[in-house]
């Protein structure tokens, strides 16, 4: 038996001419059998049967040297748009949340953040990052460096899994990459040295993502094979990036007192902008994980629209309840908790349970954020600046655990194929096999502590020797200044001529050169 699961079985290509892609429509196999009908009642050979059945097909089905046989063109389009959806997320979604959502003084610097580590980690991707997560086994959980991604050979032949070529794969597969540093930015907004963020994109990327990654996707991964269920990265995106910007935002510190203190944003609209592609592309995010165009991806995107809603609701209902007033900035906090804790289960569980995860991913993180990391002091040394520890970690490990408690078999059938291992406890206790329900919840749970050890460690050992060149914190003037001292460019031209005086470096360069002209008058 194959002990790999269905998403990554590798797709053996056929010898038959006549092969064609299995989601082809019924009406193309009765246009085909009455072609041979009347080719039959002419007795040709078999070879001219053959050669005038291919002649006969549709030009959209016919194998040529761009079109070859193992290829589905169907999985194929839909993965490409599936990755197109993950990057808008980052590029313009993440881009325009992180511009809108903090003070206007830090617009500039925020959505830069994200827009370089987008740009920084395709061209690491491409060079070794793919191969260190996808390639071959260097460690139990870490793959061996090498430039794969460039090869045009390797590129065009078919991918380790799916019915597609390795070009998409690694396009696919690097969307899923760049967003998690960008994630990880949204702790470190405000007070970070660009020049060290430059430097930290990398080196993350190489140290910490790829080895969550191979662990966890890779079939050579220790983790996969121990059975860890982690459908579209809640463990190797969302967890990684919650407690790795967690950790960031302890070595290089607290924004200024006054930020700190109050930090709103610049502009709500912008932010419900971002938030929305944040949403919508997530459609790609969850449904893109099974590498194909079938049943389990249809369940999975249904889950993660259930979820989110569910949760933004439940967040809303909290902050009406204990504040007393609808906050739109809170609204979109559920919505992302809902969005990463349905992540790691989006197409392992029915949409009852979906609806469950989103009442729990809205309260729960809920509480963590508003009430537990006031009262627990070293939380409350640490200025994570979008609290992205409590959406993306609280979250993405509250939905590690539930899609060990609340997977169906079924399901977990059409995603993981015939492996007895992947059984949740719920439905485990209802077969009469609660042992192996508790040693799937074991292994989650498992997973959990290898992606939080894992990011501590390498997250602090990255900060620490960047510190050694650069400075991790920006100056106090230059974070009282924001992106005028740190750019040389502001968010917004709204005064004199597209100048803008309020509160940056030209307002006093302007008031000390009208002074000198005072004094000379």
């Amino acid at each position: 038996m194959n002990l790999l699961p269905l998403k990554l079985q590798p797709f053996v290509p056929t010898n038959d001419a006549l092969a064609l892609p299995h989601q082809s429509k019924p009406f193309l196999f009765k246009f085909i059998l009455r072609k041979r009908n009347r080719i039959h009642q002419k007795k040709r050979t078999h070879s001219e049967v053959l050669d005038e059945l291919i002649m006969s097909l549709p030009s959209s089905l016919t194998i040529s040297e761009a079109s070859p046989e193992w290829l589905n063109k169907g999985d194929n389009s839909w993965q490409l748009t599936a990755a197109a959806m993950v990057g808008l997320q980052s590029v313009p979604g993440l881009v325009i949340l992180y511009g809108s959502i903090v003070k206007k003084k830090w617009a500039v610097n925020s959505a830069f953040m994200a827009l370089y580590a987008f740009s920084a980690v395709l061209v690491c991707w491409c060079l070794w990052g793919f191969s260190m997560a996808f390639g071959e086994e260097m460690l139990p959980f870490w793959g061996r460096p090498s430039a794969v991604a460039l090869d045009q050979a390797q590129l065009l032949a078919p991918g380790f899994a799916g019915m597609y070529p390795a070009a998409t794969l690694v396009f696919f597969q690097f969307v899923f990459a760049a967003i998690t540093p960008i994630l990880i930015a949204g702790s470190l907004l405000g007070r970070m040295n660009f020049k060290a963020w430059m430097l930290f994109v990398p080196l993350w990327l190489t140290f910490s993502y790829t080895v969550g990654a191979f662990s966890l996707w890779s079939p050579n991964g220790f983790l996969f094979k121990a059975g860890v269920m982690d459908f579209a990265g809640g463990y190797v995106i969302h967890l990684s990036s919650g407690v790795a910007g967690l950790t960031a935002a302890y070595w290089v510190g607290p924004r200024i007192g006054k930020d700190k203190e109050r930090f709103p944003p610049n502009n709500i609209l912008l932010t419900l902008a971002g938030a929305g592609l944040l949403w919508m592309g997530w459609t790609g995010f969850n449904g893109g994980a099974p590498y194909s165009a079938n049943i389990d991806a249809s369940i999975a995107i249904l889950n993660t629209h259930l979820c989110t809603a569910t949760s933004l609701l439940m967040w809303l209902c909290l902050d009406m309840f204990v504040f007393t007033k609808p906050s739109v900035i809170g609204a979109v906090q559920g919505m992302i908790t809902g969005l990463v804790c349905i992540t790691p289960a989006a197409g392992l569980v029915q949409p009852w349970a979906a609806i469950l995860m989103g009442l729990l991913s809205g309260s729960i993180p809920w509480f963590t954020m508003m009430i537990l990391h006031k009262r627990t002091p070293f939380l409350r040394t640490i200025d994570d600046t979008l609290a992205v520890f409590h959406t993306h970690g609280v979250a993405g490990s509250l939905g590690g655990i539930l899609t060990g408690v609340l997977s169906e078999p079924r399901l977990n059938r059409l995603f993981f194929g015939d492996d007895p291992r992947y059984v949740s406890l719920a439905y485990a206790i209802k077969d009469g096999r609660a042992s192996a329900g508790f040693r799937q919840v074991g292994m989650q749970l498992a997973g959990i502590a290898f992606v939080l050890a894992v990011n501590v460690v390498v997250t602090s050992v990255i900060c620490l020797l960047i510190r050694l060149l650069v400075p991790l914190r920006l100056t106090e003037e230059k974070m009282l200044v924001g992106d005028d001292a740190i750019h040389g460019e502001d968010a917004y031209a709204v005064w004199a001529d597209g100048e803008t005086y309020d509160k940056s470096v030209h307002e006093l360069e302007y008031f000390a050169a009208k002074s000198a002209d005072c004094e000379m008058a």
